[in-house]
């Protein structure tokens, strides 16, 4: 490695260090002053609350790690050029390229880090942080369990099983009831293309009913529509905020093996789409970042000043539209992989050609 590639490497990791720590900071900050009272009213000790603030680092790490590989890439050209440094690194025959390759190679040894986070340490503080807020604090304990693309929740009289599409919605596919007996035997089952509830009623579609008539024999009734009274709603469906993040990128893999239907396979395959290339989301964003702060200050003088508020902009609108793209692939309207590769393809592609462009 050159000298000028470990200086221009120390000054975006040291960039790349007080950026995420102040985006740390910052988000501890308001998380801990909106979350303290909870913790106060249930008579929490001080080590339980700062067990939680402490596990929530990764998951703070993993959400804002595209905007800090941008800002610090920005930050360590920003400066080079503010110095001068840059317009004496290009007069001495330097290329623009190979002034941002240790940018851009940080940028990617970093990126595989967060991969690995989310692969062997996410899941685990993920998991503490939503038994510590949702059991300890908010007294809410899950029901049940999701396996396979399926939820299985245990009632106060029996057992539910279903695919829910939208945790938004009160829609279940392929649900089904049982209820058994003191010997734990099935007594009645209930199952259903499709089951909504609606107005305090749950209404099945095109199921059956079967009732035990005998140790050996069941009684069958097939309907069309029918509505049930049955003992829990689906505000007892409990499921964790960010349940899908409990899981590493190997067990979201493996969702995508074991579903049913076409609209779980979408959805399972946009889950581990999007939680990879949601992390890659900093390197195009950072390659279209570095020529605009030169651009920047070619037209207007302005480096830093102008340039992260702009990258910051730039950021918003790339996530917004990431954003857009996974919701339209777990509803079905986008395959998986498309929606996952769009904003980087089209912000790298661009962010090259202009860097290219910076050479000529």
């Amino acid at each position: 490695m050159t000298l000028l590639s470990r200086y221009i490497l120390a000054h975006f990791i040291r960039n790349l260090g007080m950026i995420m720590a102040s985006f740390i900071s910052l988000y501890l900050l308001i998380d801990f002053f909106e979350k303290i009272d909870n913790f106060l009213e249930k008579g929490k000790a001080f080590s339980l609350i700062a067990t939680f603030f402490f596990a929530n680092i990764p998951f703070i790490i993993d959400l804002m790690s595209p905007v800090c590989i941008l800002l610090a890439g920005v930050v360590t050209l920003g400066v080079l050029n503010h110095s001068n440094e840059l317009i004496a690194l290009k007069a001495c025959g330097i290329p623009l390229k190979k002034i941002t390759l240790p940018i851009i190679a940080a940028a990617m040894v970093c990126i595989l880090l967060f991969l690995a986070m989310a692969q062997m340490v996410l899941p685990k503080t993920i998991a503490v942080t939503n038994q510590i807020w949702n059991k300890e604090v908010k007294g809410k304990v899950a029901m049940g369990i999701y396996r396979n693309g399926r939820y299985y929740y245990r009632g106060q009289d029996g057992f539910y099983s279903f695919a829910r599409p939208d945790p938004q919605k009160n829609v279940f596919n392929n649900f089904s009831y049982t209820v058994l007996n003191k010997d734990h035997q099935t007594q009645t089952l209930t199952a259903a293309e499709t089951a909504v509830w609606d107005k305090g009623v749950w209404t099945l579609r095109n199921g059956q009913t079967q009732e035990a008539a005998g140790e050996t024999r069941f009684a069958t009734q097939v309907f069309k529509t029918r509505t049930f009274n049955l003992p829990e709603t689906p505000v007892d469906f409990f499921v964790p905020a960010y349940r899908s993040m409990e899981l590493s990128l190997v067990q979201l893999y493996k969702e995508t093996q074991h579903t049913r239907t076409e609209e779980e396979r979408n959805k399972a395959w946009a889950e581990f789409y999007g939680r990879i290339s949601y992390t890659f989301l900093g390197l195009p964003l950072l390659l279209l970042g570095l020529p605009l702060l030169l651009l920047i200050y070619r037209k207007w003088g302005r480096d830093l000043s102008l340039a992260i508020p702009v990258s910051c902009g730039m950021a918003f609108v790339c996530w917004g539209v990431y954003t857009t793209l996974q919701s339209l692939a777990k509803a079905g309207y986008l395959p998986p992989l498309a929606a996952a590769l769009t904003v980087h393809l089209t912000v790298g592609c661009l962010g090259l050609i202009l860097l290219a462009r910076e050479d000529v």
